[in-house]
């Protein structure tokens, strides 16, 4: 008898550009879809990710040109591509973790229903020891 063993991937979101929230949940997705148990946290920008009016302003590289910014989308949108929302709503119906930074929260002023559907706060005092620190991969973006 074969005994399967689940991987956990921790990935952290740290920012709020479009093309990084983009990376990271495509990314927790691919995990997720292939069998890991996938925990993926926002903090510092990167909550503005999981934000339900912000989450739908995120832009495509601010620090270029707006000309190369509109480029960049139109292709993305061309693509056909899942919005970072609806890939949210993926992770979250697929049983992925979201968790939002409770610091970054106060530091922005947000509310608990300020977030999209299925993230809660994570736990200061357990986020690292049981979830960055149990997980065979720690993925940054």
């Amino acid at each position: 008898m074969t005994e399967t063993i689940t991987k956990k991937a921790s990935i952290m979101i740290f920012h709020d550009e479009l093309c990084q929230v983009f990376n990271g949940l495509m990314t927790a997705i691919s995990l997720q879809r292939a069998g890991a148990e996938v925990t993926v946290f926002f903090g510092s920008r990167g909550i503005n990710a999981v934000h339900k009016v912000k989450v739908n302003q995120l832009k495509c590289l601010p620090d270029q040109p707006e000309e190369e910014q509109k480029k960049v989308t139109a292709r993305m949108e061309a693509m056909n591509l899942p919005t970072p929302e609806d890939m949210l709503l993926m992770l979250h119906m697929e049983g992925a973790r979201l968790l939002a930074c409770p610091l970054n929260k106060n530091v922005f002023e947000f509310r608990d229903d300020d977030f999209v559907e299925g993230v809660v706060l994570a736990d200061p005092a357990t986020y690292y020891t049981d979830i960055v620190m149990r997980a065979d991969m720690n993925l940054v973006f």
